[in-house]
């Protein structure tokens, strides 16, 4: 197949800026040392819109910088989304600790107290206040428990309003402050929010190390090498870790199965013992041969292919061990369980696009068939089976309203930092 014809005659230049401004303008993989949570969250971020740019740019030949694109977006268009999620639970986790530093000052005597001196108010305030006072019923001291109930703020609190997710969500909760490693009650709730910050900071750090720095070693790799066809990206783009023989076997299966429904997602039982990264060089070759499909169908299938295969190595492989690190910090609670408690309340806006767990729990199946639970507390956002289904799921959203994705989000500011 062959670049289609009908392209604007700038499109060329339109392509190569773009990639220039990804290879030269894009932060770091890693995060910079000494930077806080929230720095490392703005740079990656603004890292992944980039790249979505770029990468857009390959398979759109409309899209302009900074504009919408009507044509199925890469995985890259999500990142900064699911990016900006994480940076507002790393923006609660700091309010929670603003909380603890000024009851170290002076304790409060009330819930409301406490949250009055971190100027939360609105909507927001109502959530998290209700589940400080859970907290509180459960024998935790007032700024310990508002403290805890202030990680909801960048969350869905409207998920509370299920009083079986509310007593079930306090009862996670206390159980954790209860078992921290610390013996003073700041203390044992500067842990939960400690583990919180940290899981959340180093996923979203470990994901852009590994799919970022391979997307932008593909963006390199393509500027240098003239014409590019997706054999050549299987065949020469040199990918540490990746296998060529294995990425061709998945890169001839997205073409055999593209349109199947489901579309395939199992890949461990599909490619058993297949490196991920494999996976992300067949994306990558599938990304190019979609951009030579003029038939919109089939290019669409293909870029969604693709981007499970992404998803799959971002979630099965490279944040996994922020959410089971190998060594478990002493001055932590159990980072699971931390994500268990959370994660009925997780949303995340895909720009105009609003997709929560609760939701998605609600339109399914009650998991453990129990009505005392709601199902959103069915889910542990740790255990990659409970979120892998879900995070498809959101897949589907923005492939209904392509457009609204390319709201892209601002920067996080904690307004309480000195």
């Amino acid at each position: 197949m062959h670049e289609a014809s009908s392209r604007p005659p700038c499109r060329g230049h339109v392509l190569a800026a773009l990639l220039l401004v990804a290879l030269l303008s894009a932060p770091s993989t890693r995060a910079a040392e000494g930077s806080t949570p929230l720095e490392d969250n703005r740079r990656i971020t603004a890292g992944y819109i980039q790249l979505a740019q770029a990468f857009q740019a390959l398979l759109d030949p409309d899209f302009q910088p900074g504009g919408p694109s009507g044509v199925r977006p890469n995985w890259f268009a999500f990142a900064p989304h699911a990016s900006h999620a994480a940076g507002k639970g790393m923006l609660s986790a700091a309010i929670a600790r603003h909380v603890l530093d000024a009851a170290r000052e002076r304790p409060s005597l009330s819930v409301r107290e406490a949250l009055d001196r971190v100027g939360l108010s609105g909507e927001v305030r109502l959530s998290v206040e209700r589940l400080s006072l859970e907290l509180v019923a459960q024998g935790l001291p007032p700024d310990a428990a508002a403290s805890l109930g202030a990680l909801l703020t960048g969350m869905n609190g409207e998920a509370l309003a299920d009083p079986r997710s509310l007593a079930l969500t306090a009862s996670r909760f206390a159980s954790l402050y209860w078992s921290a490693p610390a013996p003073q009650p700041l203390d044992k709730a500067e842990a939960m929010v400690r583990t919180l910050e940290r899981t959340l900071n180093e996923g979203n750090v470990d994901i852009f190390a590994d799919i970022g720095g391979a997307a932008n070693a593909y963006l390199a790799w393509r500027s240098s090498t003239g014409e590019v066809t997706p054999e050549r990206v299987l065949a020469e783009f040199p990918l540490p870790g990746a296998r060529p023989e294995e990425a061709r076997l998945a890169y001839g299966y997205a073409l055999a199965h593209a349109h199947e429904v489901p579309r395939p997602h199992a890949f461990d039982a599909l490619f058993p013992g297949m490196d991920g990264r494999s996976l992300v060089v067949a994306a990558f070759a599938l990304y190019e041969r979609a951009r030579l499909t003029p038939e919109t169908l089939e290019r669409e299938a293909l870029i969604a292919l693709a981007n499970n295969y992404l998803a799959w190595r971002e979630q099965h492989d490279a944040v996994q061990p922020a959410f089971l690190p190998a060594q478990v910090h002493a001055d932590e609670v159990s980072r699971p369980e931390v994500m268990r408690a959370m994660t009925p309340m997780l949303v995340v806006y895909f720009g105009t696009l609003k997709w929560t767990l609760a939701d998605y729990a609600y339109a399914r199946p009650d998991r453990d068939g129990n009505p005392l639970t709601s199902p959103p507390t069915d889910y542990g956002w740790a255990t990659f089976w409970d979120r892998w289904p879900p995070i498809l799921d959101s897949f589907e959203g923005g492939y209904r309203e392509p457009t609204a994705l390319w709201v892209m989000p601002g920067p996080i500011e904690d307004p309480l930092a000195e």
